[in-house]
């Protein structure tokens, strides 16, 4: 081979080697390559500086096991300022830590996570939004949200919990992304949504990795869809556009793990959850949607369950919990177990919850019905819990009452505790 010939050849070669994209995410819909750069500033990262931990080489099927009933922090790390649907348009940049109330929660505390964990809570999944909190043009997380993040974290781990982290309301609508507001999945918004995934995970697996063992999971993104658009909760399979749409939620699924699985350490063997569209329950049953590939094979389905939606989350629809409702329960579940339980695959369901409709009787039958089922496949359930116990001006109202916890005063809202147990006994360690 000549020289100049062998040297462009070389050259070439070092371009291409950055040209990642997953054969798992090739399709009809297939743009260029992405490449796989590292834009935010390294000096300002968080780094994982605890001792090291080892982690258990034991099945993704067995650490989900061991998860069991769990507790969301809702509205507080995702909260964010604006709207996804114009695309956080005039958010700032960087927000700073005044986000984590700036939708009525209270600071969350050390207390809180302890009343949890004394409660028999299990897991606890921290949704964050990661978008409003970079320090320049390159995706650069302020290392003051970092910290906080790795403070209740470290809480929760203390207190011996599994804990899900992952990249919450950073999904905007179509057309709208701009630089740093999150992610898309179609083709226009693409490119920047890929830049926005890997640099955000790059980052996480970096303040996250070693001194973090088997009880610290990740979760790539939370409903990935089409916000503000007529399908944005309806999936169909006969569309060009969704079928485009899920076409990138694998791609992008892909990305966020090869940034965790680039990461090494810990990071190489740690459980990683992936969604569907919408983390819908049925749409990961359609041969649109596809796990990424998983050097470690330690993959976890995430979906989530407001089922049956006239129950558990419809306002009004309906307040009694019926042999119907236990029938569609059974259908899930038996569905998620033959094609992901039974091969390998476990089921987390990241969010789960019944809407206060002042039927606390039939609740309870829910909650145990629902964790019963949940549990004899061997799925982890994780409560959602937004802090709203009841519409505070129309009782009548019953949209989003998925308070639970009440946070200020460290207990239970009247009659949950009951609900609890049900679940939890439904759950047994």
């Amino acid at each position: 081979m000549k020289t100049n010939f062998k040297k462009l050849y070389l050259s070439l070669t070092a371009v291409l080697s950055l040209l990642v994209i997953s054969n798992s995410c090739a399709g009809p819909f297939q743009t260029t390559p992405f490449e796989k750069v590292k834009l935010y500033d390294q000096t300002k990262v968080v780094k994982d500086t605890q001792t090291p931990k080892p982690i258990s080489s034991q099945a993704a099927t067995v650490t989900v096991s061991q998860m069991k009933f769990g507790w969301n922090l809702g509205n507080t790390m995702d909260a964010a300022l604006g709207s996804p649907n114009d695309g956080y348009r005039g958010q700032l940049n960087n927000c700073g830590l005044s986000t984590q109330t700036c939708w009525g929660q209270p600071q969350t505390t050390q207390a809180m996570i302890n009343f949890l964990a004394e409660n028999r809570i299990k897991t606890i999944r921290i949704p964050t939004s990661w978008h409003g909190h970079f320090t320049d043009k390159n995706y650069t997380i302020d290392p003051k949200w970092m910290n906080r993040v790795k403070e209740i974290v470290d809480w929760a781990i203390a207190k011996d919990m599994y804990v899900i982290l992952n990249i919450h309301h950073d999904n905007v609508a179509p057309g709208t992304l701009t630089y740093g507001k999150g992610y898309c999945p179609n083709n226009k918004d693409r490119d920047e949504s890929l830049r926005f995934l890997y640099n955000v995970w790059c980052q996480i697996a970096t303040a996250f990795n070693t001194g973090y063992d088997e009880h610290l999971i990740f979760e790539t993104m939370n409903e990935p869809r089409l916000v503000g658009d007529l399908n944005e909760w309806n999936w169909q399979e006969s569309s060009t556009k969704c079928k485009m749409a899920m076409e990138r939620i694998n791609e992008y699924n892909q990305i966020c793990l090869d940034a965790i699985r680039e990461s090494a350490g810990n990071n190489a063997q740690r459980v990683v959850m992936c969604p569907s569209y919408a983390a819908n329950p049925g749409y990961t049953l359609t041969n649109a949607f596809k796990l990424p590939n998983d050097p470690a094979n330690k993959l976890a389905l995430s979906v989530h369950m407001y089922t049956p939606y006239s129950f558990a989350m419809q306002s009004p629809g309906k307040v009694e919990f019926t042999d119907a409702h236990k029938s569609e329960l059974d259908s899930n579940f038996n569905q998620l177990n033959t094609k992901y339980v039974s091969k390998g695959i476990p089921v987390v369901i990241g969010e789960m919850g019944a809407t206060n409709k002042n039927n606390d009787t039939h609740r309870k039958a829910w909650f145990e019905y629902f964790c019963a089922g949940a549990n004899a496949k061997g799925m982890c359930a994780v409560l959602w819990d937004n802090n709203n116990y009841k519409n505070k001006t129309n009782p009548s109202d019953y949209n989003e009452c998925y308070g639970y916890f009440n946070r200020s005063a460290l207990e239970w809202y009247t009659g949950v505790g009951d609900l609890i147990s049900a679940a939890l006994n439904a759950m047994p360690e």
